[in-house]
């Protein structure tokens, strides 16, 4: 890729046990799991998951805290879950999702329309849960 746009790279997420997390993401967002089996043997510290060509979601659990001291207090930062990520999809793979979710028994909110993102006001929008109490928010803009 040779175009120099930010662009979002990867979001840390803290979760208790990243082989679920990523089962959870697979099952449900139908990501593509990364580096599991390496995390599994013990040579990375956390796998990932992949959400489309330039981004991912790094499923970090809470005692990898100790090697996140880039800044000071970054490592405090575990176990406290972002506000929400907002993932942007198609119409038919946000009906399919919140189709899969309550399949599930998985909560949902009630939909939103118009709510304001990366693109301007979204059509509609839902937020779920993760294992782990990060919220989702899905949304789609056609």
């Amino acid at each position: 890729m040779t175009d120099n746009t930010t662009r979002l790279d990867h979001v840390v997420l803290w979760v208790r046990d990243p082989v679920a997390a990523a089962g959870f993401y697979e099952r449900i967002l139908g990501t593509e799991p990364l580096r599991v089996t390496e995390y599994t043997a013990g040579t990375v510290g956390f796998p990932s998951v992949r959400l489309n060509d330039e981004t991912i979601l790094d499923l970090a659990p809470h005692g990898f805290a100790e090697h996140m001291r880039v800044v000071p207090g970054a490592d405090d930062s575990a176990g406290h879950p972002v506000n929400h990520i907002c993932l942007s999809l198609s119409p038919h793979d946000f009906d399919a999702l919140r189709a899969r979710l309550e399949e599930r028994s998985i909560p949902v909110s009630d939909l939103s329309y118009g709510s304001y993102g990366a693109r301007g006001p979204a059509r509609r929008s839902f937020y779920f849960g993760d294992p782990d109490g990060n919220i989702i928010e899905a949304r789609h803009y056609e």
